[in-house]
């Protein structure tokens, strides 16, 4: 039964699939600036002719419904197109970059479990004591400031003031990790290059808090709601009237029901994490795909820029699926 809701869900998400595709293939299109002309200006002098014959082999000459056509087309047959300033499939790109990417969304994500749900836990317990204040006060902090300020700001203290982490990029230069699976801090442990792991992690430390603050927050404002709510339920006062040991009516009891509506906001956020890192990539030079789509987007690069989103969209939509499983195994009253 359940293998048949997740095949109507997977169905489900094909139509906003398509739909996702035409709204950005129209917006790409209505977006000031003409990509020959970009390529072109990089280019020097140029004759009408050669912008013709440019405007020709990229396909831009054709009817609007044309390039719809042939870019549904290359869509249901797997094919992207190919990147008009880099010259390369944009399939290729996507598989380059987004090993970094996901590096850095899994440290985000780390980051922001590892300080939002301890936090979130301990101002519940202490409600209205000054560390709950504190807590709630940073929660709220971490949730309203810019990521690319904070970017900025921890670059500015840690990297340029005090030396100790680098101001951008996956590595130095001269330190070399062997490929696995792209993401550095795994190839190193796997290759035990201790060199190259410490390397890869001063380098995403930054990047990581910076893109994890904001989820961490609201982790933490989720889960304190949670085990408010959960710490007046019967079973807890039961636990409690059983003679159990507190930490274990907190931990065991109490977290346990308190996590699954935050499994809910981690699977938004984690989305939100891999669509919204453009900026934080930007900021530290980050070789991924935000930072790919951003250049896409200056460069008017139509075919990079559509398969980029196309590929944010289905991975959101799988991420939200997963979600839905993992809760349904939490909570079999829920279905899906």
């Amino acid at each position: 039964m359940r293998s048949i809701k997740v095949l109507e869900r997977i169905l489900v998400a094909i139509p906003i699939m398509l739909g996702v595709a035409l709204i950005v293939f129209l917006f790409m299109r209505l977006t000031p600036g003409d990509p020959v002309d970009m390529m072109m200006g990089n280019a020097g002098n140029v004759s009408q002719a050669e912008i013709d014959n440019l405007t020709s082999e990229l396909g831009l000459d054709k009817p609007l419904h044309i390039q719809l056509v042939d870019y549904g087309g290359g869509i249901l047959k797997g094919d992207l197109g190919n990147s008009y300033n880099k010259g390369q499939p944009v399939t290729t790109l996507i598989a380059r970059t987004t090993a970094a990417t996901v590096e850095l969304a899994l440290a985000a994500m780390f980051f922001a479990l590892l300080v939002g749900i301890p936090i979130g836990v301990y101002s519940a317990v202490k409600q209205n004591s000054f560390i709950d204040r504190l807590g709630m006060g940073g929660s709220f902090f971490g949730i309203s400031v810019p990521p690319f300020w904070l970017g900025i700001v921890l670059i500015l203290i840690f990297s340029v003031k005090l030396g100790w982490t680098p101001v951008k990029g996956r590595l130095d230069f001269g330190i070399d990790i062997q490929t696995i699976t792209g993401l550095y801090l795994l190839d190193s442990l796997l290759t035990l290059n201790w060199e190259g792991f410490k390397n890869a992690a001063n380098h995403l430390i930054l990047p990581a808090i910076t893109l994890g603050a904001a989820m961490g927050a609201i982790v933490a404002r989720v889960v304190r709601s949670s085990m408010l709510e959960a710490l007046q339920m019967d079973y807890v006062k039961l636990a409690r009237a059983k003679g159990l040991k507190e930490w274990r009516v907190i931990m065991i009891h109490t977290l346990r029901n308190a996590l699954i509506p935050t499994i809910t906001v981690v699977g938004l956020e984690i989305g939100a994490l891999l669509g919204g890192n453009m900026l934080v990539e930007t900021v530290f030079g980050w070789p991924g795909l935000g930072r790919l789509v951003v250049e896409g987007i200056f460069n008017r690069d139509y075919p990079l820029v559509q398969g980029v989103v196309m590929f944010y969209a289905i991975v959101f939509v799988l991420i939200n699926l997963m979600v839905d499983i993992i809760y349904t195994y939490l909570n079999p009253r829920i279905g899906m």
